[in-house]
């Protein structure tokens, strides 16, 4: 069945739908760099991190919009994807495109302006996502590979914005972090692949066992490397050492609901679930506190 012809002017709802503004969430990583290196109140810092926080989803709304059009066709076969706008005919491909370019030059040309290394950062980033949508999505471990480096890009850019350097233990925190969300995703999905297959054709080259025992050592480094940072703040009180439960527990939910057959969509499962918002909340709080309170 044809999806309906696209309209000749989407409402703006339509094109911000488009845009999925849910999945800026994963921008957020943007500001934790600087938040992690206590930089968020010098003069100015917090204003550029904001501002590359904007770039970085613009960049991603962009890609999006590109992906959507090449998978069209495969999205209209999907319970939940068909609704999406493009696919539904409710946004036309040659203006997603369109808007598309729009939003990539805007978020390099803001990246530029707050920084010209941030600005190569966002060109490295828009790199990496084009050749995922053209090439590594279907290879299968680059597909998970790429997807997680662009978590690092995020981190990268939020460190350029404020001028700061990424410590060894902040890398392996989130590398394995995103390591652990983007395989989730991957076991979410192969698990229902019985009518996903037709639209990510790695997914049968996966096995759960296999995903569930990357999940698994995923969420262990990522605690092991975050123990080992908050123990060797003593500076900051024990605050920080106590994020560390609220991170863990964190992590342990999440996993608890992909073996419930969740997590297709991570930041739906994220925004929705009431103990991954108050867990994410405690964490929040006992990290500023430790990072900000004696500031």
């Amino acid at each position: 069945m044809l999806a309906p012809a696209a309209a000749a002017r989407p409402r703006p709802g339509v094109v911000l739908r488009a845009c999925r503004p849910r999945q800026w969430l994963k921008n957020v990583v943007v500001v934790l760099a600087p938040a992690a290196a206590g930089a968020l109140t010098r003069p100015g810092v917090a204003l550029e991190v904001c501002g590359a926080l904007v770039a970085f989803c613009l960049l991603s709304s962009s890609t999006y919009l590109l992906n959507d059009v090449g998978d069209r066709e495969s999205d209209r076969l999907h319970p939940r994807k068909r609704f999406r706008p493009i696919a539904a005919g409710e946004l036309s491909p040659s203006r997603a495109l369109r808007i598309a370019a729009l939003l990539a030059l805007a978020g390099v040309a803001l990246g530029f302006a707050i920084r010209p290394a941030l600005g190569a950062v966002a060109i490295c980033y828009l790199t990496l996502t084009l050749s995922y949508s053209f090439v590594w999505r279907q290879v299968t471990i680059a597909d998970i590979v790429m997807v997680a480096a662009g978590f690092l890009v995020r981190a990268a850019a939020g460190g350029v914005a404020a001028n700061v350097r990424l410590s060894g233990s902040f890398l392996v925190v989130t590398s394995a972090c995103a390591l652990f969300l983007v395989v989730g995703k991957r076991y979410a999905e192969v698990r229902e692949r019985g009518t996903r297959a037709a639209t990510r054709r790695t997914l049968r080259h996966y096995s759960p066992l296999v995903l569930r025992r990357v999940l698994i050592g995923a969420a262990a480094l990522g605690c092991v490397a975050y123990a080992r940072w908050a123990f060797t703040r003593p500076e900051l009180g024990p605050w920080i050492e106590l994020s560390l439960m609220p991170f863990a527990l964190w992590l342990g939910r999440y996993a608890m609901m992909l073996g419930s057959g969740a997590g297709e969509a991570p930041e739906e499962l994220i925004l929705r679930d009431p103990a991954l918002l108050a867990l994410g909340a405690a964490w929040g709080i006992l990290f500023v506190t430790g990072l900000y309170g004696a500031q």
